[in-house]
Protein backbone atom coordinates (compact mmCIF):
# COMPACT_ATOMS: atom_id res chain seq x y z
CA UNK A 1 0.00 0.00 0.00
CA UNK A 2 1.10 3.43 -1.00
CA UNK A 3 1.43 5.60 1.99
CA UNK A 4 4.11 7.87 0.47
CA UNK A 5 2.64 11.05 -0.58
CA UNK A 6 4.47 14.12 -1.18
CA UNK A 7 4.76 16.30 2.20
CA UNK A 8 6.23 18.97 3.57
CA UNK A 9 9.29 18.75 6.15
CA UNK A 10 7.50 22.05 7.67
CA UNK A 11 4.23 20.48 7.71
CA UNK A 12 5.84 17.47 9.58
CA UNK A 13 7.90 19.28 11.68
CA UNK A 14 4.82 20.97 13.20
CA UNK A 15 2.70 17.94 13.02
CA UNK A 16 5.77 16.08 15.03
CA UNK A 17 6.24 19.21 17.59
CA UNK A 18 2.23 19.45 18.19
CA UNK A 19 2.37 15.55 18.71
CA UNK A 20 5.29 15.61 20.94
CA UNK A 21 5.97 19.10 22.63
CA UNK A 22 3.01 21.22 22.40
CA UNK A 23 1.87 22.19 26.30
CA UNK A 24 4.51 19.72 28.09
CA UNK A 25 7.17 22.73 28.42
CA UNK A 26 9.84 20.76 26.94
CA UNK A 27 12.62 20.98 24.08
CA UNK A 28 13.68 17.90 22.10
CA UNK A 29 17.30 17.15 20.63
CA UNK A 30 17.57 17.59 16.77
CA UNK A 31 19.18 14.25 16.63
CA UNK A 32 15.81 12.77 17.83
CA UNK A 33 13.96 14.85 15.16
CA UNK A 34 16.22 13.48 12.52
CA UNK A 35 15.89 9.93 13.48
CA UNK A 36 12.08 10.08 13.25
CA UNK A 37 12.13 11.75 10.20
CA UNK A 38 14.43 9.46 8.39
CA UNK A 39 11.86 6.62 9.25
CA UNK A 40 9.33 9.19 7.63
CA UNK A 41 11.28 8.97 4.46
CA UNK A 42 13.11 13.00 5.30
CA UNK A 43 16.89 13.16 5.04
CA UNK A 44 18.88 14.48 7.62
CA UNK A 45 20.05 17.58 5.36
CA UNK A 46 16.53 18.72 5.00
CA UNK A 47 15.59 18.13 8.40
CA UNK A 48 18.64 20.60 9.80
CA UNK A 49 17.55 23.35 7.29
CA UNK A 50 13.98 22.98 8.33
CA UNK A 51 14.97 23.70 11.96
CA UNK A 52 17.45 26.29 10.81
CA UNK A 53 14.60 27.81 8.45
CA UNK A 54 11.88 27.84 11.51
CA UNK A 55 14.31 29.28 14.25
CA UNK A 56 14.64 32.17 11.46
CA UNK A 57 11.38 32.71 11.03
CA UNK A 58 10.02 32.38 14.66
CA UNK A 59 8.56 29.17 14.81
CA UNK A 60 11.15 27.31 16.84
CA UNK A 61 13.49 28.43 19.97
CA UNK A 62 17.16 26.92 20.44
CA UNK A 63 18.30 25.50 23.86
CA UNK A 64 21.90 24.42 23.92
CA UNK A 65 22.67 21.35 26.51
CA UNK A 66 26.15 20.50 26.91
CA UNK A 67 27.20 19.79 23.35
CA UNK A 68 23.50 18.95 22.05
CA UNK A 69 21.01 21.32 20.50
CA UNK A 70 17.42 21.39 21.71
CA UNK A 71 14.70 22.90 20.03
CA UNK A 72 11.10 24.51 21.30
CA UNK A 73 8.18 26.10 20.22
CA UNK A 74 7.66 29.89 20.37
CA UNK A 75 4.26 31.65 21.12
CA UNK A 76 3.65 31.98 17.33
CA UNK A 77 3.83 27.90 16.52
CA UNK A 78 2.21 27.13 19.49
CA UNK A 79 -0.66 29.26 18.59
CA UNK A 80 -0.27 27.50 15.29
CA UNK A 81 -0.23 24.41 17.05
CA UNK A 82 -3.17 24.44 19.21
CA UNK A 83 -5.09 25.92 16.32
CA UNK A 84 -4.81 22.77 14.24
CA UNK A 85 -5.33 20.32 17.50
CA UNK A 86 -8.50 21.77 17.45
CA UNK A 87 -9.28 21.80 14.00
CA UNK A 88 -8.77 17.88 14.09
CA UNK A 89 -10.09 16.69 17.61
CA UNK A 90 -12.89 19.29 18.62
CA UNK A 91 -13.91 20.99 15.43
CA UNK A 92 -13.39 17.75 13.31
CA UNK A 93 -14.32 17.36 9.42
CA UNK A 94 -18.11 17.31 9.62
CA UNK A 95 -20.19 20.34 10.71
CA UNK A 96 -23.26 18.41 11.89
CA UNK A 97 -24.44 21.30 14.29
CA UNK A 98 -24.98 24.04 12.34
CA UNK A 99 -27.55 26.45 13.64
CA UNK A 100 -28.25 28.77 10.39
CA UNK A 101 -25.44 31.53 11.45
CA UNK A 102 -23.58 32.37 8.99
CA UNK A 103 -20.24 34.97 9.67
CA UNK A 104 -19.83 37.88 6.86
CA UNK A 105 -16.24 39.55 6.47
CA UNK A 106 -16.46 43.48 4.11
CA UNK A 107 -13.28 44.58 3.05
CA UNK A 108 -12.33 47.63 1.35
CA UNK A 109 -8.40 47.71 0.54
CA UNK A 110 -6.62 50.20 -1.44
CA UNK A 111 -6.14 49.47 -4.81
CA UNK A 112 -1.85 49.15 -4.21
CA UNK A 113 -2.77 47.05 -1.11
CA UNK A 114 -2.18 43.77 -3.62
CA UNK A 115 0.33 42.21 -0.82
CA UNK A 116 -1.97 42.43 2.10
CA UNK A 117 -4.95 41.72 -0.34
CA UNK A 118 -3.85 38.61 -1.06
CA UNK A 119 -2.77 38.00 2.71
CA UNK A 120 -6.15 38.69 3.87
CA UNK A 121 -8.05 35.97 1.02
CA UNK A 122 -4.89 33.64 1.75
CA UNK A 123 -6.12 33.48 5.67
CA UNK A 124 -9.34 33.90 5.16
CA UNK A 125 -9.74 30.56 3.06
CA UNK A 126 -7.52 28.93 5.93
CA UNK A 127 -10.59 30.03 8.08
CA UNK A 128 -13.49 28.49 6.11
CA UNK A 129 -14.10 31.40 4.39
CA UNK A 130 -15.49 31.76 0.64
CA UNK A 131 -16.14 34.60 -1.64
CA UNK A 132 -19.98 35.81 -1.39
CA UNK A 133 -18.67 38.53 -3.52
CA UNK A 134 -15.00 40.78 -4.50
CA UNK A 135 -15.14 42.23 -1.16
CA UNK A 136 -17.76 40.65 1.00
CA UNK A 137 -16.51 37.09 2.25
CA UNK A 138 -18.60 34.51 4.55
CA UNK A 139 -18.00 31.15 6.40
CA UNK A 140 -20.55 29.56 8.21
CA UNK A 141 -21.09 29.58 11.99
CA UNK A 142 -19.86 31.89 14.26
CA UNK A 143 -15.72 32.48 13.28
CA UNK A 144 -13.62 34.66 15.40
CA UNK A 145 -11.22 36.81 13.04
CA UNK A 146 -10.74 39.27 15.59
CA UNK A 147 -7.16 37.51 15.48
CA UNK A 148 -6.17 37.13 12.12
CA UNK A 149 -7.59 41.12 11.25
CA UNK A 150 -5.13 42.13 14.45
CA UNK A 151 -2.05 40.49 12.62
CA UNK A 152 -2.58 41.78 9.23
CA UNK A 153 -2.99 45.04 10.61
CA UNK A 154 -6.52 45.97 8.75
CA UNK A 155 -9.27 46.52 11.65
CA UNK A 156 -9.88 49.47 10.17
CA UNK A 157 -10.28 48.24 6.89
CA UNK A 158 -12.19 45.17 7.70
CA UNK A 159 -16.18 44.96 9.02
CA UNK A 160 -17.46 41.63 10.77
CA UNK A 161 -21.22 40.62 10.91
CA UNK A 162 -23.42 37.18 11.85
CA UNK A 163 -26.36 36.64 10.09
CA UNK A 164 -28.86 34.47 9.02
CA UNK A 165 -30.20 33.78 5.25
CA UNK A 166 -33.79 35.20 4.33
CA UNK A 167 -36.47 32.54 3.55
CA UNK A 168 -36.25 31.35 0.20
CA UNK A 169 -32.62 31.80 0.24
CA UNK A 170 -31.24 29.07 -1.91
CA UNK A 171 -28.62 28.20 0.05
CA UNK A 172 -27.54 25.08 -1.85
CA UNK A 173 -26.78 27.53 -4.74
CA UNK A 174 -24.90 29.92 -2.91
CA UNK A 175 -22.58 27.71 -1.79
CA UNK A 176 -22.19 26.41 -5.44
CA UNK A 177 -21.39 29.71 -6.24
CA UNK A 178 -19.11 30.91 -3.49
CA UNK A 179 -16.88 27.55 -3.10
CA UNK A 180 -17.13 26.68 -6.52
CA UNK A 181 -17.93 22.88 -7.59
CA UNK A 182 -14.52 22.15 -9.10
CA UNK A 183 -13.19 22.85 -5.62
CA UNK A 184 -15.59 21.16 -3.60
CA UNK A 185 -14.93 17.63 -6.14
CA UNK A 186 -11.17 18.22 -5.43
CA UNK A 187 -11.79 17.97 -1.60
CA UNK A 188 -14.12 14.85 -1.71
CA UNK A 189 -11.53 13.35 -3.61
CA UNK A 190 -8.84 14.10 -1.89
CA UNK A 191 -11.03 12.55 1.22
CA UNK A 192 -11.57 9.71 -1.21
CA UNK A 193 -7.98 9.13 -1.76
CA UNK A 194 -7.18 9.49 2.14
CA UNK A 195 -9.24 6.34 2.92
CA UNK A 196 -7.69 4.70 -0.13
CA UNK A 197 -4.40 5.29 1.81
CA UNK A 198 -4.83 4.64 5.66
CA UNK A 199 -7.71 2.01 5.66
CA UNK A 200 -5.42 -1.04 4.86
CA UNK A 201 -3.88 0.39 8.48
CA UNK A 202 -7.11 -0.12 10.00
CA UNK A 203 -6.22 -3.89 10.63
CA UNK A 204 -2.08 -4.19 10.60
CA UNK A 205 0.78 -2.79 12.22
CA UNK A 206 4.04 -1.59 11.59
CA UNK A 207 6.87 -4.01 12.75
CA UNK A 208 8.98 -1.55 14.94
CA UNK A 209 7.75 1.05 17.33
CA UNK A 210 9.75 4.07 15.89
CA UNK A 211 8.14 3.42 12.20
CA UNK A 212 4.81 3.69 13.91
CA UNK A 213 5.46 6.64 15.53
CA UNK A 214 6.75 7.98 12.29
CA UNK A 215 3.22 6.66 10.64
CA UNK A 216 1.30 8.21 12.95
CA UNK A 217 3.01 11.38 12.38
CA UNK A 218 2.07 11.18 8.60
CA UNK A 219 -0.92 10.05 9.01
CA UNK A 220 -1.93 13.38 11.40
CA UNK A 221 0.19 15.66 9.04
CA UNK A 222 -1.71 14.30 5.87
CA UNK A 223 -5.08 14.45 7.34
CA UNK A 224 -4.43 18.07 8.84
CA UNK A 225 -3.62 18.83 5.10
CA UNK A 226 -6.98 17.46 4.21
CA UNK A 227 -9.50 19.40 6.58
CA UNK A 228 -7.13 22.57 6.11
CA UNK A 229 -9.15 23.03 2.60
CA UNK A 230 -12.28 22.24 3.76
CA UNK A 231 -14.75 25.16 5.26
CA UNK A 232 -16.72 22.62 7.27
CA UNK A 233 -19.79 23.54 5.16
CA UNK A 234 -22.81 22.40 6.67
CA UNK A 235 -23.75 18.76 6.11
CA UNK A 236 -27.16 19.48 5.39
CA UNK A 237 -26.12 21.17 2.39
CA UNK A 238 -23.35 18.44 0.58
CA UNK A 239 -24.32 15.43 -1.16
CA UNK A 240 -25.33 12.83 0.66
CA UNK A 241 -22.29 10.79 -0.22
CA UNK A 242 -20.14 13.53 0.88
CA UNK A 243 -16.79 11.43 2.27
CA UNK A 244 -15.37 14.00 5.28
CA UNK A 245 -17.39 11.43 7.97
CA UNK A 246 -15.77 8.03 6.47
CA UNK A 247 -12.32 9.62 6.18
CA UNK A 248 -12.49 10.82 9.98
CA UNK A 249 -13.70 7.56 10.70
CA UNK A 250 -10.35 5.95 9.47
CA UNK A 251 -8.53 8.48 10.77
CA UNK A 252 -9.13 7.81 13.97
CA UNK A 253 -9.16 4.21 13.79
CA UNK A 254 -5.59 4.22 12.37
CA UNK A 255 -4.51 6.61 15.16
CA UNK A 256 -5.92 4.60 17.75
CA UNK A 257 -4.15 1.56 16.44
CA UNK A 258 -0.62 3.07 16.16
CA UNK A 259 -0.87 4.83 19.26
CA UNK A 260 0.11 2.28 21.54
CA UNK A 261 3.51 1.76 19.87
CA UNK A 262 4.11 5.17 18.83
CA UNK A 263 3.75 6.13 22.27
CA UNK A 264 6.13 3.20 23.31
CA UNK A 265 8.83 4.64 20.74
CA UNK A 266 8.69 8.65 22.35
CA UNK A 267 9.30 7.49 25.33
CA UNK A 268 11.82 5.46 25.10
CA UNK A 269 13.59 7.08 21.91
CA UNK A 270 12.81 11.32 22.04
CA UNK A 271 15.04 12.80 24.11
CA UNK A 272 13.28 15.79 25.89
CA UNK A 273 14.25 18.65 28.87
CA UNK A 274 12.58 21.25 30.10
CA UNK A 275 12.71 24.69 28.73
CA UNK A 276 14.79 26.63 30.70
CA UNK A 277 13.02 30.03 32.76
CA UNK A 278 15.58 31.99 30.67
CA UNK A 279 14.21 30.75 27.68
CA UNK A 280 10.24 30.76 27.69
Amino acid sequence: MNTEEPLRPQSFMLTFLGDQVLGRDVCVYSGSVIDVFARAGIGEQATRSTLTRMVNRGLLRRQREGRRMYFGLTERSAAVLRDGEHRIWQAGAVNRHWDGTWTLLGFSLPESWQRQRHDLRAKLTWSGFGPLFSGLWIAPGEVDVSSLVAELGLAAHVKIFRAHADIGMNIGAMIEETWGLAALAELADAYGEFVRRWQPWETQLPEAPLAALALRLRLQAEWLQVIRRDPRLPVQHLPDDWPAEPAEKTFRAVYDRLTPLAQDASERLLDLVPVRPDRA
